[in-house]
């Protein structure tokens, strides 16, 4: 009969032996369970008394969260939008239109698109076509900027039609301020994560996912002009992510969304963005002079010409219509037309610039868009169907 005391149903006194086999085949069984055990318990014993490590803690959910069944890549995802989405703007144009048959004043929505918070001081990064109507001077053009639902006026602070990016300015609590860290665009790889939160469709705080589908792309900005080095993402970007933040899996800021290539407007799969070592060199100048230092050659050129030199002598280049006395074209030794009433003789055709290629005037403001004023450049000229290469020094824009 066991006792209560005796859970083995064998006495253990003094004057009882335990036979040898009955003991193995009660305490082998015993000791393999607590080993088990021990093994299984054993983490949670070690974490009671030390805690989890640094990098447990921050991937793993807290107990009876709504993260508690999702991957460490989607927790990481989650993060990063939480982080990030406070520094995204929602902006909308508005100008004034009046009743041809009232006569009656009334506002009208132009645009909208996105933007991101730069820095403390309230400046608000965003596409130059999102701001256009304001930029131009349309009749009562306004910026009415949302952030944290809150409802500001943007003022327009300076613009780069020739890139896509304009800088808006607001007054808000500082606290309202939160700007996204910056990186780096040059180390970039195909392949690598990237995200892009905006507001398409009006659509606030939206976040898409994808990765750096390409690099090095080229596409035409409103004036116009090349952009070049422009990240190709495979990230959903619709009408309205316009000037929103392109970030990588670190929550650093790579780009700038700025358009997509669609036959029907709407996402395809192709957004592009102009990289942050772009927006680092522009977006500081903006905001000191409203504009970018240009550098300049020190000539003057005309679209119209391109075309008709290239069809005349089969030279494609920005064709030299004159030159500004004392400008570094002129201690090149480079001339423009020179014309009279019975002939016209052209002179030097731009060509290339530091090897890339210029095609005419579109081209060769997009080549200087990307050089820092006073920078010495090679720059290939043709003339009377020879070709020879100039070093200059660029000038700057007034």
């Amino acid at each position: 009969m066991r006792e209560w005391g005796d859970p083995l149903g064998v006495q253990s006194g003094p004057n009882r032996k335990i036979p040898a086999m009955r003991l193995g085949r009660v305490f082998f069984p015993a000791l393999l369970l607590g080993a088990a055990l021990g093994a299984y318990f054993g983490r949670d014993i070690k974490e009671a008394v030390s805690g989890p490590s640094v990098a447990e803690a921050q991937t793993r959910p807290e107990p009876g969260s709504k993260e508690r069944n999702l991957d460490a890549d989607e927790r990481a995802t989650i993060a990063l939008f939480k982080e990030s989405q406070a520094a995204v703007a929602f902006i909308t144009t508005t100008e004034q239109q009046i009743d041809f048959w009232s006569r009656t004043v009334s506002e009208q929505a132009t645009g909208s698109g996105s933007g991101f918070v730069w820095d403390d001081k309230g400046h608000i990064v965003t596409n130059y076509h999102v701001v256009q109507p304001v930029a131009e001077g349309s009749r009562g053009a306004e910026i009415t900027v949302t952030l944290q639902d809150k409802n500001l006026a943007g003022t327009l602070v300076g613009t780069a039609p020739e890139l896509d990016l304009a800088v808006i300015r607001v007054e808000t609590e500082k606290r309202d301020l939160r700007p996204l860290s910056v990186g780096a665009s040059a180390s970039l790889e195909v392949g690598q994560k990237v995200f892009a939160i905006g507001n398409p469709f009006g659509l606030d705080h939206t976040l898409t996912t994808g990765i750096v589908s390409a690099l090095g792309r080229t596409i035409t900005s409103v004036l116009n002009t090349p952009i070049e080095d422009v990240i190709q993402t495979d990230a959903a970007i619709n009408p309205g992510n316009s000037g929103g933040p392109l970030l990588d899996s670190s929550g650093r800021l790579i780009g700038v969304n700025t358009a997509i290539y669609s036959p029907s407007g709407a996402n395809a799969g192709i957004g592009f963005a102009v990289p942050v070592d772009t927006v680092s060199r522009v977006v500081p100048q903006l905001i000191q002079y409203g504009k970018m230092r240009r550098p300049v050659i020190g000539v003057r050129t005309d679209a119209r010409l391109d075309s008709l030199v290239a069809r005349r002598f089969g030279v494609r280049g920005a064709v030299i219509l004159d030159v500004e006395k004392g400008s570094a074209a002129a201690r090149a030794g480079l001339s423009g037309i020179d014309a009279d009433r019975t002939s016209i003789s052209v002179g030097d055709v731009i060509t290339e610039i530091d090897g890339k290629p210029v095609t005419g005037q579109a081209d060769l403001t997009g080549r200087l868009s990307y050089i820092e004023p006073g920078a010495t450049v090679n720059v290939k000229v043709w003339r009377d169907g020879k070709v020879r290469t100039v070093k200059l020094t660029l000038g700057a824009s007034r």
